[in-house]
């Protein structure tokens, strides 16, 4: 008597796989970050201690690189949002042509990145002997500071969604980490432009973190500077029938493979990580 072959698992089953997947790298990633910015701020205040320059310098330093890294780690999987900014903007902008972001995964990246975050935030505390968790007490609330989140998130949302309709997401684990390293000189708020991370860092009473009373202002602001760089994307780059959404080097380097930055480990394809064709790429901040 012959052994019936196993049957096949439904669609549904591969579908959330991936999902899951997809959610834990944006939850790996966007802890990763908020690692990266928390622990860099504090060995900054530790080594160069009552020269604020330097320590921007290197947290600066620090941040831009280590993003930049993340993102070529995790863009394959998830698109590297880390940000719910991006995230949202990918499924907005995609919403007409059904190109972006999916409402399924859009509720799952956004509690993955602030969960993550949050962990970040307690990891980098753990590793420099901190307590786990400590509110920060650092005030950020100042009208001059919730612009400079204005500017910093537009400018990273246009970059990302800016890279993937020209056809240059390769560009983009360089390029968002340049922008993110850069705006921390240029803006007055030191660029935070990630709701998730602005979440997480009020976790940390040290040199990158935020009062818990200033957060709904930054965010406020973030969103505020996501609109307008949506609204910048949608006149300067129109769409023209191809796909565009956010995700870093993956999306970059699936400029020559139909539009997919990968494939899924159980054989399935996932369209290049912002959202289509001309996916944005990633987006932490």
């Amino acid at each position: 008597m012959s052994t019936p072959s196993p049957s096949p698992s439904p669609p549904s089953a591969s579908l959330s796989a991936s999902l899951w997947r997809r959610a834990l790298a944006e939850f790996t990633g966007t802890g990763l970050l908020v690692a990266v910015v928390v622990g860099s701020g504090i060995m900054a205040a530790r080594l160069s201690p009552r020269d604020t320059g330097l320590e921007l310098l290197e947290n600066a330093v620090a941040t831009a690189a280590g993003l930049a890294v993340i993102i070529l780690m995790f863009g394959p999987v998830s698109g590297a949002h880390l940000n719910p900014v991006v995230s949202l903007a990918d499924w907005a902008l995609g919403r007409r042509t059904r190109s972006g972001l999916a409402a399924r995964d859009l509720a799952a990246y956004l509690p993955a990145q602030v969960a993550g975050g949050i962990g970040g935030a307690v990891l980098a505390n753990l590793m420099f002997a901190l307590p786990a968790v400590t509110a920060s007490a650092k005030d950020r609330s100042a009208g001059h500071l919730w612009l400079g989140e204005v500017v910093a998130t537009a400018g990273l949302v246009l970059l990302i969604f800016a890279l993937a309709r020209s056809g240059r997401a390769r560009l983009a684990p360089a390029a968002v980490g340049a922008w993110i390293g850069a705006a921390y000189w240029a803006t007055s708020s030191t660029s935070f432009a990630n709701p998730a991370v602005t979440i997480a860092r009020a976790f940390s009473n040290t040199f990158a973190g935020i009062a818990p009373a200033s957060v709904p202002g930054f965010i406020i602001a973030q969103a505020a500077g996501a609109v307008i760089g949506g609204g910048l994307v949608l006149l300067l780059y129109p769409a023209t029938g191809s796909r565009a959404g956010p995700g870093p080097a993956a999306r970059g380097a699936a400029a020559g493979r139909g539009g997919y930055a990968h494939d899924h480990l159980d054989g399935s394809r996932a369209p290049a990580a912002a959202g289509t064709d001309h996916r944005p790429p990633p987006a932490a901040g």
